[in-house]
C-alpha cells in the first residue's frame, strides 16, 4: 500500500499505525500520512452508485462563458506573501482519490475552475480569485460591482483581469448582496471614499457587518480557521473546496459604509442606465440581505440565498441560526415574482444556471431542501427527539438525494436540523443530566479514572478503528486528550480516526474541521499569524458609540473588577454625544443623553479616545481624555479590561 508523506503529520506509536494502516508494525518516529481505510474506500466508492456522475450540467455551467483563465492563478500582498491561490489545486485535474468523497472532488473540481466569465452581454463575473464571486455590470459610462470579495488584493487582482479585456472605466456603484465579509472586505481594491460612488446595501447592513465581526470576532475567527481548512495544505489528504469555493482569502479586509440603504421589496434604482428592482431577504443566510432583478436582462441576482450547495442553517464558525422557514419563502416570493422572466441566475458563489425552466427548478429545489429541513425537525422535535437524535434520523427524500446543486457541500443536513433544534429549543435537551454538565476536561478526568488503565481503553479503541469505528474511537479517544493532554498515544489515535472521517465528508468544512482537530492533536495547538487573515482597522472604526461602549462591556473583565463601582458623565466632544456610564460590581450599564448629578467622574473625549480603552493604549488615553473628580477610576477600568486572544485550545483543554 503507497503511502505519502505529509507535512503536518506528527509522530505515531508502532501500535497505532499497526491498527490505522492494518500493516505490520513500523518504527515510531517514521512520520507519514495515512492513507484511506479499506472502511473510508469502500464508503467513497459506494458514492459512484447513489449518484449520477454521468450528469455534468454543473459541470457545464461552471465553465460557460469562459474569457479568460488564468494558467496558474496566485494572489500575493505587498510582502509577497500568496494571500489566495488555485495553482495549489493543480492536483484535481486527477480522479478522485481514495482519500476524498468523490462528490465533494467533483465540487472542487467546478470550484477550481477560475477567470472572467460572460454571465449575458454585460454582465461579467470573476470566479475562484476569493471564496466569493465579483461581478461587473457593464452600464452606459462605467462598472455597477456588486460584491467585491473579501480581501483587497483579490479584489484588485479581478479588476485588473476586467480592465485586461474591457479597459480601464469608472466604477459608478458597489452593490453589497449582504453583511458577511466576503462580500465586502475587498472594497477598497475596487473604489475609495475619493470616488465619492453609492455603496448600496440592504437596510441593517452596517450594524450586522460590525457587530458580527467585532462582539464575538475572536471567537468566530479562531473557529474560522478551522472551517475554512486554513490551517491546512490543499491536497488528496488535504483541504479541497468548501462547497461554496476554495476557501479563505488571508489578505486585507477593508470596509466602506453603505450611502444608500434599500429599505423595501420592490425598490427600484437607475444605475448608469441600468435598471435594478430589490428584493430584500433578511434573516436568510444571512440577517440583512437582498436579491437584485434586472428586467432590461432578464436576469436574476441571487446574492447567497440560492447558489450551488446546500448551505447553512448554521455555520461551524459560530453564527445566529438562520429561518429554514423564512429561506424557503423567501425563494418562493423571487420564483413568484421573477421565476417567470428570468433567463439566467447567477449569485455571489458558485455558477450561473441557464434557461427558465431550469431556473424554476432549481430556486424550488433549494427550496424545498430548507424547507424540509425546517419542518421534518419540528416533527422530530415534537415527538421528544433531542437534537442529536434528530440529526442522525433525518435524511432526505431519495429524489432530492440525487439533486447535484443541493448536495451537502458546505451546510449538511446533520448540523442545519440541529439548528432547527437550536432556534425553537435552545441547547437544553429537557434531560436533567444535561441541566449543569461538567466541564469537558473535568467529566474526562472522571471517565479516566473509572475506566482505570488509558492503555487498556486504547487496546479497545484500536479494536473498534480496525472495525471502521472511526466517530466512536475519536469520542472515547478525545475524553482521553482532555484528561491527559500529554497523552500521545490517545491524541494520535483521536487524529487518525478524525483523518478518516475528514476523508468520507461530503462537506468540505466537515472534512476542513475533521483534518484541522487531526493536524492539532499531532502538532499541537499553535497559532500561525501567517494563515490568518489580519484584523481590519476598517471595521471596528465603523462601530457607533453605542457599539462601543456594548464591545467595552463585553471586555470588561469582571472577575478582575467585581469591586468596582462608580458614575461616570461621559462627553464625546466630536459627535456631541453624552452618555451616563453606570458601572456596578464590574458590569457596564450605560444611558444615552442622560447625566448623573454628582457623578464620581467626568470623561471627556473624541470617540477615538473609546478606541484607547478598547486597545488599553494608556499612552494615548493620556492624551485623549480629560478627566474630572476621582482620577484613579479611568485606570481601574481601564486595567480591568481584557485584550482578547485571537487564539484559543479546540480540540485539547
Amino acid at each position: 500500500m503507497k503511502r505519502m508523506i505529509s507535512k503536518t503529520c506528527a509522530r505515531r506509536t508502532a501500535a497505532a499505525l499497526a491498527a490505522a494502516l492494518a500493516v505490520s508494525l513500523v518504527p515510531a518516529d517514521w512520520c507519514q500520512a495515512a492513507p484511506a481505510s479499506p472502511y473510508t474506500a469502500a464508503a467513497n466508492q459506494q458514492v459512484y452508485s447513489q449518484l449520477d456522475f454521468s450528469d455534468e450540467r454543473e459541470k457545464e455551467f461552471a465553465e460557460r462563458g469562459l474569457i479568460e483563465a488564468p494558467k496558474a492563478l496566485e494572489i500575493k500582498d505587498a510582502k509577497g506573501r500568496v494571500v489566495w491561490s488555485q495553482a495549489a489545486y493543480s492536483f484535481l485535474q486527477n480522479k478522485a482519490p481514495a482519500t476524498a468523497n468523490p462528490s465533494l472532488w467533483r465540487n472542487a473540481q467546478n470550484n477550481h475552475v477560475c477567470g472572467l466569465f460572460e454571465v449575458m452581454d454585460g454582465i461579467y463575473q470573476v470566479r475562484g480569485y476569493d471564496m466569493s464571486n465579483i461581478t461587473f455590470v457593464r452600464g452606459k459610462t462605467g462598472w455597477i460591482v456588486f460584491d467585491p470579495l473579501m480581501t483587497v488584493e483579490c479584489s484588485q487582482a479581478a479588476k485588473a483581469l476586467v480592465e485586461k479585456h474591457f479597459g480601464k472605466r469608472p466604477v459608478r456603484a458597489v452593490i453589497y448582496s449582504h453583511s458577511h465579509v466576503d462580500h465586502y472586505g475587498g472594497v477598497r481594491g475596487i473604489v475609495s471614499e475619493k470616488d465619492n460612488v453609492p455603496i448600496i446595501a440592504p437596510e441593517g447592513f452596517e450594524e450586522h457587518a460590525v457587530s458580527e465581526n467585532v462582539y464575538a470576532g475572536a471567537a468566530m475567527g479562531r473557529r474560522a480557521s478551522y472551517q475554512y481548512g486554513t490551517l491546512l495544505d490543499p491536497g488528496p489528504e488535504g483541504r479541497l473546496s468548501i462547497g461554496i469555493g476554495m476557501g479563505q482569502s488571508i489578505g486585507q479586509i477593508s470596509y466602506l459604509s453603505p450611502t444608500v440603504n434599500i429599505k423595501r421589496t420592490g425598490e427600484k434604482l437607475n444605475i448608469d442606465g441600468v435598471e435594478m428592482e430589490f428584493q430584500l431577504t433578511p434573516g436568510t443566510e444571512a440577517p440583512a440581505e437582498m436579491n437584485t432583478w434586472f428586467p432590461q436582462k432578464k436576469a436574476l441576482w441571487m446574492a447567497e440565498n440560492c447558489t450551488g450547495t446546500l448551505h447553512n442553517l448554521y455555520t461551524l464558525r459560530g453564527a445566529e441560526v438562520r429561518d429554514g422557514n423564512k429561506w424557503s419563502h423567501y425563494l418562493m416570493e423571487s420564483l413568484s415574482r421573477y421565476g417567470d422572466k428570468a433567463q439566467v441566475v447567477f449569485q455571489a458563489h458558485n455558477w450561473p444556471h441557464w434557461g427558465n425552466a431550469y431556473i424554476k427548478e432549481y430556486i424550488t429545489n433549494t427550496a424545498l431542501i430548507y424547507q424540509f429541513i425546517h419542518d421534518q425537525s419540528l416533527l422530530y422535535l415534537n415527538r421528544g427527539m433531542t437534537e442529536n437524535e434528530i440529526a442522525h434520523t433525518i435524511h432526505l427524500p431519495p429524489a432530492l438525494e440525487k439533486v447535484w446543486y443541493t448536495r451537502q457541500y458546505y451546510g449538511t443536513v446533520p448540523h442545519n436540523a440541529k439548528a432547527v433544534y437550536e432556534k425553537y429549543m435552545g441547547w437544553y435537551d429537557a434531560n436533567p443530566v444535561h441541566l449543569n454538565a461538567l466541564p469537558p476536561a473535568v467529566s474526562a478526568k472522571k471517565y479516566a479514572e473509572y475506566l482505570g488503565d488509558s492503555q487498556a481503553v486504547l487496546a479497545k479503541a484500536r479494536q473498534d478503528f480496525a472495525k471502521g469505528e472511526y466517530q466512536w474511537v475519536a469520542e472515547i479517544t478525545n475524553q482521553l486528550v482532555f484528561a491527559d493532554p500529554k497523552n500521545q498515544e490517545a491524541r494520535n489515535l483521536c487524529a487518525d480516526a478524525l483523518e478518516q472521517l475528514a476523508y468520507q465528508a461530503e462537506s468540505g468544512t466537515w472534512r476542513n474541521v475533521y483534518l484541522s482537530g487531526a493536524k492539532e492533536l499531532r502538532e499541537g495547538s499553535k497559532f500561525d499569524p501567517s494563515r490568518t487573515p489580519p484584523p481590519s482597522p476598517d471595521i471596528r472604526r465603523k462601530m457607533d458609540s453605542s457599539m462601543m461602549l456594548d464591545d467595552l462591556g463585553i471586555m470588561l473583565d469582571t472577575d478582575k473588577a467585581h469591586d468596582l463601582n462608580f458614575d461616570v458623565n461621559l462627553h464625546l466632544t466630536d459627535t456631541g454625544e453624552k452618555y451616563l456610564l453606570k458601572v456596578r460590581s464590574g458590569i457596564l450599564l450605560y444611558q444615552k443623553g442622560e447625566e448623573a448629578k454628582k457623578p464620581d467622574a467626568v470623561w471627556r473625549m473624541p470617540k477615538d479616545g473609546l478606541f484607547t480603552l478598547l486597545s488599553k493604549d494608556k499612552e494615548k488615553q493620556a492624551k485623549l481624555i480629560r478627566q474630572e473628580g476621582d482620577k484613579s477610576l479611568l485606570n481601574r477600568f481601564s486595567d480591568a479590561i481584557t485584550v482578547t486572544k485571537a487564539f484559543f485550545n479546540i480540540i485539547e483543554p
